[in-house]
């Protein structure tokens, strides 16, 4: 019987047995890797709002450029040159994320 999701439960004598079968170890370890994953998630939707920012960006200054309200093509220039490289680089995260998925999935339990 797993009692860990009984950490949270606030009676001594739960906590006492815990402590004493070590189970309060993997409990906080269980949380450490929660929370490293979720920082990981956080931190991958962060890098694609960044991304589908930079090309909105991309897609504002061409329309600009296409209507005549700016003629600045080196604007245009460095926002498509940020849009493709965010964009790469987020295919890329993407392609090593789907290859370790699978590698994992591949494991002999």
């Amino acid at each position: 019987m797993d009692i860990t999701s009984l950490l949270n439960v606030s009676s001594d004598a739960v906590n006492s047995v815990v402590k004493n079968s070590g189970l309060a170890k993997t409990a906080s370890a269980t949380t450490e890797n929660e929370n490293i994953f979720s920082s990981v998630f956080n931190s991958a939707i962060d890098s694609l709002n960044r991304t589908n920012s930079y090309i909105s960006d991309a897609e504002n200054e061409e329309i600009k450029l296409a209507l005549g309200e700016t003629d600045s093509t080196h604007d245009l220039t460095v926002a498509l040159q940020k849009a493709s490289t965010a964009l790469q680089y987020t295919v890329t995260v993407r392609d090593k994320m789907l290859e370790a998925y699978k590698e994992i999935m591949n494991m002999q339990i």
